[in-house]
């Protein structure tokens, strides 16, 4: 008899445990539809317009980025002056350029340029339309202040009042024009001084030149004369030794007496 009042003891209690589980798995059931549904009506609250516009804008965000990053020009866009980056990652200036119309086909662009990191000439010929990656370069106004046994160039950034060495090679052909002193600019390709820039024109001393003859006029006799910065121009022969003169500094010519 206690076999048998054991075993109904424990089949009930098996019953309960399966009633109890069934139970907790249906609540579960329940509230995991009812979550289910009262977030799709949240969703269904927000209109689906302003749902596509804030994509919209994430887009529009993304592709103002890029084309920001993007700087071109092409062969319409071409002058003189102009500094271009071609496929050798070196900046160049447009020195001059020709356009030829063919009768047939579109018209080609001969373009001069000079390599400002190397000094040297190239002529490429390009067809209408063909893109080239304009040379991001930056200006800084420089004072030079002195050279070193070794030719190199300092100058003091105008605006932090650092100093910056400057190879010879890269003034070139301006070493003779730049005196200690003088206010240039420095240009800078990828934090690199590539060019030194002269003042358009400046006011020298002529140190050395031949005694002024009398009877010369403005336009009858010219004359070599050595400058104070080092060069030496072509001047009229009236001007004297010690005389301050303005010249311009693109052409190398004598402009007036100062």
């Amino acid at each position: 008899t206690k076999s048998i009042f054991n075993i109904k003891t424990m089949m009930m209690t098996g019953s309960m445990k399966i009633a109890t589980a069934a139970a907790l798995v249906a609540v579960a059931l329940v509230g995991g539809a009812s979550a289910f549904t009262n977030s799709a009506a949240q969703r269904s609250m927000v209109p689906s317009s302003s749902r596509a516009v804030a994509f919209v804008q994430t887009t529009t965000t993304f592709s103002s980025r890029s084309q920001l990053s993007m700087v071109a020009v092409d062969t319409s866009d071409i002058k003189n002056g102009m500094t271009v980056e071609l496929n050798d990652g070196e900046p160049y200036r447009v020195i001059s350029f020709s356009i030829m119309k063919q009768a047939r086909g579109a018209a080609k662009t001969t373009i001069k340029f000079k390599n400002l990191m190397k000094g040297t000439t190239i002529e490429n010929t390009y067809r209408s339309g063909e893109k080239f990656e304009k040379a991001m370069i930056e200006k800084k106004a420089a004072q030079h202040t002195y050279k070193d046994e070794n030719d190199n160039f300092f100058f003091m950034d105008m605006e932090t009042f650092e100093e910056v060495v400057v190879d010879s090679k890269i003034v070139q052909d301006k070493v003779t024009w730049v005196e200690e002193g003088m206010e240039c600019n420095l240009i800078y390709f990828k934090e690199k001084v590539i060019e030194v820039l002269l003042p358009p024109h400046v006011v020298v001393q002529i140190v050395e030149t031949e005694p002024s003859l009398k009877g010369n006029t403005a336009n009858a006799h010219t004359k070599p004369a050595v400058l104070s910065c080092g060069a030496t121009i072509t001047v009229p022969g009236y001007l004297e030794q010690g005389e301050m003169i303005r010249v311009d500094t693109d052409k190398k010519e004598f402009m007036e007496r100062a």
